[in-house]
């Protein structure tokens, strides 16, 4: 029985270089050199998930100029894009006061405008390819490996920084903030 090199398998904190098996046992690390360059990459996937993210957010605001131009939208349905609307007064509330006052439950009402197949089918493929990539990333960074850790982390910074260069200051300030969503990152 030929023993060749084998897979390490560390559910501890380590620093192994070689015989290092990054989430297949065809990623296997043999020299100092693969090390680096796997870790070089999992950078690039680090930076490739906050891509992710930011073509989300894009494609999601793209769609979003496109239904308002059709006249859907909270701001077609109050006659233009001034003044708030009260908690008080939506469908939401309405709803929720009522199971409050009978006891029963009442089913809530889909709130938003609905998308087109293409629209769903768009933002559903950019969001399970991020969902994906943030558990690869979850699974590179359970190898335990330090410098596994680190490349997963900075890829995760550059890439935010690369790619959250700007910021929506006044849906920061009324707490609406994107979301993570599933993301293990």
């Amino acid at each position: 029985m030929p023993s060749g090199p084998t897979c390490s398998m560390n559910m501890l904190w380590n620093t192994q270089v070689e015989d290092t098996c990054i989430v297949f046992r065809s990623w296997h690390i043999s020299s100092t050199t693969a090390f680096v360059f796997s870790c070089l990459v999992v950078v690039g996937l680090g930076v490739l998930y906050e891509w992710l993210r930011a073509a989300q957010r894009t494609l999601d605001r793209r769609i979003a100029a496109a239904l308002r131009a059709q006249g859907k939208g909270k701001a077609a349905a109050r006659g233009g894009a001034g003044g708030a609307v009260s908690g008080r007064s939506t469908p939401e509330f309405e709803s929720e006061e009522a199971a409050l006052l009978t006891g029963s439950l009442v089913p809530k009402a889909r709130i938003g405008t609905p998308l087109p197949f293409s629209a769903r089918l768009s933002r559903a493929v950019l969001y399970g390819a991020s969902v994906f990539l943030s558990f690869f990333l979850m699974l590179i960074f359970m190898t335990y490996n330090a410098y596994l850790i680190l490349a997963t982390v900075v890829g995760a910074a550059l890439g935010h920084y690369i790619f959250g260069s700007h910021m929506d200051v006044d849906a920061v300030l009324a707490g609406g903030v994107d979301s993570k969503g599933m993301a293990c990152h």
